[in-house]
């Protein structure tokens, strides 16, 4: 019999590309949940929802950009009584560390009756490799709110590796994996790393979160800017100054340290012009 496939909704972004790629390299059917994919996903259409869910074990679910934005937990309840619907057995909730939206998202998979397991984790050191920092990391610069708060900052490789974890071996049921890097560095911390990486200097400048609101907006448009600067007002307040062990208790070692993060990718040239 055929084995059944795992959809990974957001397969092109930067947790779930990892993910198909990782389960792939085991010889893991994947069905890629994407709007351009054969079987479409997308969240803002809910008649995509059962076709892409149906006939799979096991679903990885990232809500784009962020549970934070305005109707995404009734999204992701919805989506949650669609999977028992169709018959899907488990779900895997990537969640945001120190936001309330992401906590009420949890409870919902929690109360939908599926098995399930909740990666809930810090900021991604790729937001300056292949996101909306990398480019002010090539000009020098670390323009961030938050003054002199510390951040576990985690590598999405652990993330990924977490997430194949739980949707291909036992042992992860009902846990929730609070994931983090393994030390906390304040922004002024990253830039020194990311300067001894990358050969050149890169110098935090600490930034008012209107400021912060204005550099998103350029780049992303109003309503992004609004809900990310939300996200850093809220998360950015020493809430989350502490490591946590879920890459640890999910994979029996420990997560990356940012400055291995930051040799790797500059040896593939993330922060060259042309990347």
């Amino acid at each position: 019999m055929k084995e059944q496939e795992i959809l990974v909704i957001g397969a092109t972004g930067k947790t779930g590309r990892r993910v198909v790629s990782r389960l792939e390299a085991r010889g893991i059917p994947v069905r890629r949940g994407s709007r351009n994919a054969a079987t479409p996903f997308d969240w803002d259409a809910p008649e995509t929802w059962a076709p892409a869910l149906r006939g799979t074990r096991a679903a990885y679910v990232t809500y784009f950009p962020d549970l934070a934005f305005p109707g995404a937990v009734e999204k992701l309840e919805s989506l949650c009584e669609t999977a028992s619907d169709v018959g899907v057995d488990r779900l895997v909730l990537l969640s945001g560390r120190g936001e309330q939206h992401a906590r009420l998202g949890e409870e919902v998979v929690r109360k939908s009756g599926l098995e399930f397991t909740i990666v809930r984790a810090a900021w991604f050191a790729q937001n300056f490799s292949e996101g909306y920092l990398r480019d002010p990391v090539l000009s020098g610069v670390l323009p961030m709110p938050g003054g002199t708060v510390v951040e576990p900052i985690i590598d999405i490789d652990d993330i990924a590796d977490v997430v194949v974890a739980a949707l291909t071996e036992d042992g992860h049921r009902g846990e929730l994996y609070e994931v983090t890097g393994p030390r906390l560095m304040s922004f002024a911390d990253m830039a020194a790393e990311l300067s001894q990486a990358t050969g050149r200097e890169v110098r935090h400048i600490p930034i008012s979160f209107e400021a912060f609101h204005e550099a998103i907006a350029q780049a992303g448009g109003d309503f992004v800017a609004d809900v990310f600067t939300a996200i850093a007002r809220e998360t950015l307040d020493g809430r989350n100054a502490q490591t946590a062990d879920g890459v640890m208790r999910a994979l029996g070692r420990a997560p990356r340290d940012f400055a291995d993060f930051a040799r790797a990718a500059a040896r593939t040239g993330a922060w060259t012009s042309a990347a």
